[in-house]
């Protein structure tokens, strides 16, 4: 039995609400509904990156508020397309989020000629979670052997040992990887790249020795820096971050060389296009208050993060901005992903 719009107005001072939930539009009922069981946060990078550390800080937040559990799902894999596309194939019930990424949300379309999702008309933007600056960091037995204490140091053997140094990255076409290819280009040197399944796997790497740099997302990196383990030499933003103040930019030790370089990353929820509005304007509002709170923040600019919290409508211009800023950086490197 269907009933139209005039049909259930009448039917409403004549049945009682149980009755009449059964006729009412699946969407319509779960407004007050949802949720009303565990809700997936994919994170498409392994655990122990800037991207995982994010969701499962929000996790117990958000399960706090709603009294489900938000559940961190990592499927790792081509540079992040493969939890985006998982998360874009899946039904807009508000039970799948996405974790994205600059790179699936900004910076994949321009790399990969085939993407396996529609970045855009596939996806409902929640809110922006929070912005990180890059950080390039070198092991310490690389930074010895090569004599590198600062970024100038560090062109100087590029330019002196061509194709001898490589460096790590997240997965191609991540920030990560995009930030190293600029610096490539900007300083006309050679570094091999070599592709990890996120920043976690990456670090093992590099502080085993068996990479010798990397352009990582500055929380995953940074108890690394503060252990000595790593050696920070530049942070990747327009200006330092207040977790590494004594860290300088690139573009402040990098010479004319790298004049305005800025490869910074950020982090946001997204949901499959179809989801309820209702669902999406309660998660970002949840999810923005969450970020405000005093310990929520604190944590975060700790790790050298900056919460956020906007709207899904602000959010959605965002991505389109850094889309189009991305697809310059992409283009001017030369970077590209078979």
């Amino acid at each position: 039995m269907t009933l139209n719009r005039r049909e259930l107005v009448a039917a409403a001072g004549l049945l009682p609400l149980s009755t009449l939930l059964p006729l009412l539009p699946t969407a319509a009922r779960a407004q007050g509904a949802w949720p009303t069981k565990p809700v997936r946060i994919v994170v498409p990078f392994a655990a122990s990156g800037t991207t995982d550390i994010l969701a499962r800080a929000l996790a117990p937040e958000l399960q706090r508020v709603f009294g489900q559990p938000f559940v961190v799902d990592n499927k790792p894999g081509a540079g992040g397309n493969s939890g985006a596309a998982e998360v874009a194939k899946s039904a807009g019930d508000g039970y799948t989020l996405l974790m994205g990424t600059v790179g699936t949300h900004a910076i994949n379309p321009s790399v990969y000629p085939k993407m396996p999702y529609d970045h855009v008309r596939d996806f409902a933007p929640v809110t922006l979670v929070a912005g990180v600056p890059n950080v390039l960091v070198i092991n310490q037995a690389a930074a010895q052997k090569y004599k590198v204490d600062s970024v100038a140091d560090l062109v100087k053997a590029l330019k002196a040992n061509p194709g001898r140094l490589n460096m790590a990255s997240s997965g191609n076409g991540t920030s990560i990887h995009l930030a190293g290819e600029l610096f490539k280009a900007m300083t006309g040197t050679f570094m091999l790249h070599l592709p990890y399944r996120g920043s976690g796997p990456a670090l093992i790497d590099l502080m085993a020795g068996n990479v010798d740099l990397m352009f990582d997302n500055l929380p995953s990196a940074l108890p690394h820096i503060k252990s000595g383990r790593l050696k920070a030499l530049a942070v990747t933003s327009a200006a330092r971050s207040g977790a590494l103040p004594e860290v300088p930019t690139v573009e402040e030790v990098g010479g004319p060389l790298l004049k305005g370089y800025d490869a910074s990353s950020w982090f946001g929820l997204l949901a499959p296009a179809g989801t309820p509005a209702d669902v999406v304007l309660r998660l970002q509002q949840e999810t923005a208050k969450a970020l405000a709170t005093p310990v929520m923040k604190e944590r975060l600019l700790s790790q050298g993060a900056v919460p956020s919290g906007m709207s899904p409508s602000d959010f959605a211009r965002f991505i389109d901005a850094e889309t189009k800023k991305w697809a310059k950086v992409v283009k001017a490197s030369g970077a590209k992903v078979d």
